[in-house]
């Protein structure tokens, strides 16, 4: 997009002129996505608020059927950021649309049948914590009948005697001041935080070459900024460049195992353009067929997108609610999204890292090992950060064993499931198998992933007073938390608030700031550490402030976990493990008959089974007795993954 001296949008001049450009980088594409940035501008950094769940569906609610919808995640413990509006806030099927023979897709008049009151509903959604956007399809312009058209027609000096309607059109300069300055302002000063761009716009403007899109965005973006506030705006992906204006909305998705299995991939490929804040219809919006499993399957892929949007149509048998799942769907879909909001310390430091360092949240696998040709070839999984690997579960589970598989690729060195806490060598493909409530993330020795340890999550993101630190042990590592006041645009002028952490494998030791910068509530934090795939809970070491003392660990299902209490800002704390820490050895043979115990399979096979891998044998020899068996795939793939995930298991064998 081009502008001329005025900041306007401008056309190329005649010719067939063709801009190039060249990065040289090799198969260095985070150097090479870094320069794209330096090109085009970077990401900006988004509000801590929009990294929570939001809540968006195509319904028509009543305000008061909403506030009860928000009072009853309340009550379930679900923490919420975002309440997205859809269309149906306005006037959709109201006789005076119908007389104008309009679609009533484009409306700027609330609907008082089901909001009376808006600002008093906007200032309840305020008071619980809740961010608030409205759905605009702007394509049809301002109707006679709407409310703020009188005032709009006086912008631009229409006559409104016969009542015209207003056209949209975005590349007229006096249209887009009165499109923001008295279109959508009405509904900012009434309490509207940020709008979600809808299409429906069209692909021609009035200026040869110009996407309608491209503008809308661009402006929209721009007037979000006012008063100083961090810019946002909710809208369709453009071209390239459109990620100078999070967040992006991929588009109505019908409800299907293939939908789900292609989200994965487009996110992280969209790194390749620069593009890293992405908004699924989280669960499906429309068609397809029920089940249950694909939604959390879905939801769990959500916790781990840019952005946790749960969406649906009006069809009644759209079904998002949690509480309205049968269990035990109902419970795991509470965990995940309790657990999104939980990554919020972590995914804000991300944010960051992505508006300064130009490193997208999502990242292919061969972004990190580019001359692997094992990392090209799992398009379903990506980085999640610095800190995590996720491979996505994307299709059902077989009905027989109750676990559903992916195909992983895992690079060099040792891995942890942050779930399980077992520990996997890299440098492989391995077929992981997972129950409903387990899903695939993976965190490296030396990893450290902060998470907000509050009971009980509230709505909006708010700074974390409790922090849990994931750590893995078996290499060096170092973590650094960073928070704000949420003041600011431009990153270089913000005070952020810094927490160093960093894990010393020598010496055993991980150490926790003091913390610096910024001028930030809170100023004294309680702090846990969990050590992932680590259970030595003995005479460990806590020296804060000078003070030392001996405290014993809490052995987890995941790992071991140490609370350190509530520490001043300005202290460092450090915590020593006994010895030279290391990560614990598979018990493969307990984590088979775990899963042979839920496996709807003949008993005499499971005994069988137990039998091979409780052996003193080789692992050689126990997998050339499993293959006898004539197991199928679906079993026979999770006692290999318990097996080989680990090869020091094959060294004490060999023993």
């Amino acid at each position: 997009m081009l502008f001329d001296d005025r900041q306007w949008v401008a056309t190329r001049s005649p010719g067939n002129r063709v801009d190039g450009y060249l990065f040289a980088y090799g198969h260095d594409y985070r150097e090479a996505i870094q320069a794209f940035y330096l090109l085009s501008g970077p990401q900006p950094l988004l509000p801590r608020w929009a990294l929570g769940n939001w809540w968006s569906r195509y319904y028509a609610y009543t305000a008061e059927e909403y506030l009860a919808l928000m009072s009853r995640f309340h009550e379930s413990e679900i923490p919420l950021s975002v309440a997205v509006l859809d269309m149906d806030w306005h006037i959709v099927n109201d006789d005076r649309v119908k007389k104008t023979g309009v679609t009533g897709w484009t409306g700027y008049s609330w609907n008082r049948q089901l909001f009376p009151d808006p600002k008093a509903f906007l200032d309840e959604l305020h008071n619980r914590g809740l961010r608030v956007a409205l759905n605009d399809h702007p394509a049809d312009g301002v109707q006679s009948y709407e409310d703020p058209y009188e005032e709009m027609a006086a912008a631009l000096n229409q006559d409104t005697s016969m009542g015209d309607p207003i056209h949209f059109d975005i590349t007229n300069q006096a249209f887009v001041d009165a499109f923001f300055d008295v279109l959508h302002r009405r509904f900012e000063k009434e309490g509207i935080d940020m709008w979600w761009v809808d299409w429906q716009q069209g692909k021609h403007s009035r200026i040869p070459g110009i996407d309608p899109l491209w503008v809308l965005n661009h402006f929209h973006f721009l007037d979000s900024a006012l008063d100083n506030k961090r810019p946002l705006t909710f809208s369709r992906y453009a071209g390239p460049g459109s990620h100078r204006y999070p967040i992006g909305f991929s588009g109505d998705t019908v409800v299907s195992w293939n939908s789900l299995h292609f989200q994965p991939e487009f996110t992280a490929t969209a790194s390749n353009i620069g593009y890293g804040w992405w908004s699924h219809d989280i669960g499906g919006h429309f068609h397809g067929e029920k089940s249950d499993e694909m939604l959390i399957r879905w939801v769990q892929f959500g916790a781990f997108s840019p952005i946790l949007r749960l969406h649906s149509s009006n069809n009644i048998f759209s079904i998002k609610e949690p509480w309205n799942l049968d269990a035990p769907y109902d419970q795991i879909m509470t965990e995940y999204l309790q657990f999104r909001h939980r990554l919020v310390p972590y995914l804000y430091t991300m944010n960051v890292r992505a508006a300064v360092d130009g490193l997208p949240l999502i990242q292919p696998m061969y972004w990190g090992y580019p001359e692997s040709d094992e990392a090209y070839n799992v398009p379903n999984q990506y980085f999640f950060g610095s800190e995590l690997i996720v491979a996505p579960i994307n299709a059902p589970q077989d009905p027989k064993t109750r676990r559903s598989q992916v195909l992983a690729w895992l690079p060099p060195g040792k891995h942890v499931d942050i779930f399980t806490g077992v520990v996997y060598d890299g440098d492989r493909r391995i077929w992981i198998n997972r129950r409903l409530n387990d899903y695939p993330v993976f965190a490296s020795e030396g990893a450290i992933i902060p998470l907000d340890s509050t009971p009980i999550l509230e709505n909006g993101c708010r700074d974390s007073t409790m922090i849990e630190l994931m750590v893995v042990v078996g290499l060096d590592g170092t973590f650094e938390l960073v928070e704000d006041d949420g003041q600011g645009q431009y990153t270089e002028k913000i005070n952020f608030r810094r927490t160093r952490i960093s894990f010393h494998q020598q010496a055993g030791e991980l150490h926790i700031g003091p913390t610096s910068g910024g001028d930030l509530s809170p100023h004294t934090r309680k702090w846990n550490v969990r050590f992932l795939g680590y259970s030595s809970s003995e005479h460990i070491q806590v020296i804060a402030d000078g003070e030392k003392k001996i405290i014993n660990g809490e052995k987890a299902s995941n790992g071991l976990l140490v609370n350190l209490g509530s520490h001043p800002d300005n202290f460092r704390v450090v915590v020593k493990l006994k010895g030279y820490p290391a990560l614990n050895v598979n018990q493969p043979s307990v984590q088979i008959v775990e899963f042979l115990h839920g496996a709807q399979i003949e008993m005499d096979l499971k005994s069988a089974i137990r039998g091979i891998v409780g052996s003193s044998n080789s692992i050689l020899l126990q997998i050339g007795d499993l293959h006898t068996l004539g197991l199928r795939d679906a079993v026979l793939n999770p006692v290999l993954e318990f097996l080989l995930a680990d090869s020091r298991i094959l060294s004490a064998k060999d023993n």
